[in-house]
């Protein structure tokens, strides 16, 4: 796929409803390339820079906004600021890899009008009682936070139809396969093999 346009995979949905867990279990499949999103948000103690965020300073995140250095970014709950490096569609365009992107529902809205073709797959949790129980557990958010996150859900839920699929985080092995089947399957599309489908019309002798 080298030299030709990079797929992109879009994974996105709710806070809590698993998406990161899932896009994990994408790494074992070949030809795939994951975005690493900037952040203004402190690193908590489990995470490696550069790894799963990009941590940068607010007025750094500002100079790469103003210089048009971003795919996509937004502000998440009128706190931290996230963004996706236009960067990293360029490098999985020379890699000749597919890309794929974690983002929120607002990042995901922003890439589908920068890029059309792509391939947006919403991450559902099963149930507001589910979603609250994992947001409860993490232990990360106080009561008003979590009430803050469960209304932004059902809002995005509400928006789902925006995207091309969807997968319902109710089984993780279920859905994980759902997730590595999208991602293989869009590899299939036909209008991402005409230049293929060209050559081998040629081997027949042409049209």
């Amino acid at each position: 796929m080298a030299g030709s346009a990079p797929r992109v995979l879009i994974v996105s949905g709710p806070s809590g409803s698993g998406k990161s867990t899932l896009v994990q279990n994408l790494h074992g499949l070949p030809g795939l390339m994951f975005s690493i999103s900037s952040t203004t948000r402190p690193r908590r103690l489990t995470e490696s820079p550069g790894k799963c965020y990009d941590f940068i300073t607010d007025a750094e995140f500002k100079r790469r906004v103003d210089s048009g250095e971003f795919l996509e970014y937004a502000q998440v709950f009128g706190r931290h600021w996230y963004g996706t490096p236009r960067k990293q569609v360029d490098d999985a365009h020379r890699a000749g890899l597919d890309l794929v992107l974690e983002i929120d529902v607002q990042g995901a809205r922003q890439v589908k009008e920068k890029l059309p073709d792509s391939i947006a797959v919403f991450i559902a949790p099963p149930s507001r009682q589910d979603l609250e129980r994992r947001l409860r557990a993490r232990g990360q958010d106080p009561d008003e936070a979590i009430t803050r996150r469960l209304e932004r859900a059902r809002q995005e839920i509400a928006s789902s139809a925006e995207y091309d699929f969807v997968v319902v985080n109710d089984d993780l092995e279920r859905a994980s396969d759902e997730l590595r089947a999208i991602a293989l399957a869009s590899r299939c599309r036909r209008r991402d093999n005409d230049e293929r489908l060209g050559k081998i019309l040629e081997s027949f002798g042409g049209p």
